[in-house]
């Protein structure tokens, strides 16, 4: 994410009747219209491949998985994200715009974007009341963090590597870490040898 020059500020309402007119995607931030900034193949072809997972698992049901270009109301008037995966499986999420009563996110993990993603987002988007699970996804290594929000209401991590399987309960989907991979090339270190 990068924020715009000369700092756009601007109320929820301009935004969110300007923001569909413009060619780019940008997220809010309590007046401050920041710009989302482009992703790298792998980065790509993970959230395709989240998307695709759940999409196929959840065609039966009266859930519904969005990939990148639908934000998510996170504090009404106050802040509206853009994350690369979310799903809904609330009646009341009729607004074209915008899903209000997301029950999953996923994020992958980007170096200009994990920070806020692990931080500011995270701290956000677990107020949601709907908010049942925050995933986490690496590029650089097959790793993903799924936090979940147990009966007490305390959001607890685990991680899965290669070779694992995970089950995001809030949709009551199994989902394997080779699958999530599926066609992501990962940067090799160059070795001495041959040199």
């Amino acid at each position: 994410m990068v924020v715009l020059p000369n700092c756009i500020s601007m109320s929820a309402e301009e935004y969110l009747l300007w923001e569909p007119t413009q060619e780019q995607r940008y997220e809010y931030w309590d007046g401050e219209v920041v710009a989302m900034s482009g992703g790298t193949r792998n980065h790509n072809r993970i959230s395709g491949n989240f998307f695709k997972l759940l999409d196929d698992a959840l065609a039966d049901r009266s859930c519904e998985v969005y990939i990148v270009d639908v934000k998510v109301q996170v504090e009404p008037g106050q802040k509206y994200f853009y994350p690369d995966v979310v799903v809904t499986c609330d009646q009341r999420d009729r607004n074209p715009q915008l899903i209000q009563f997301p029950c999953l996110i996923i994020e992958v993990l980007s170096p200009s974007t994990e920070a806020a993603d692990r931080g500011k987002k995270f701290a956000k988007y677990r107020q949601s009341p709907t908010l049942q699970e925050y995933v986490l996804v690496e590029v650089t290594q097959p790793l993903v963090e799924v936090f979940q929000r147990n009966e007490q209401g305390k959001w607890v991590l685990s991680e899965y590597n290669l070779g694992d399987r995970f089950r995001l309960e809030s949709v009551d989907v199994d989902i394997a870490i080779a699958d999530l991979y599926r066609q992501v090339q990962f940067e090799t270190e160059p070795t001495d040898e041959g040199v």
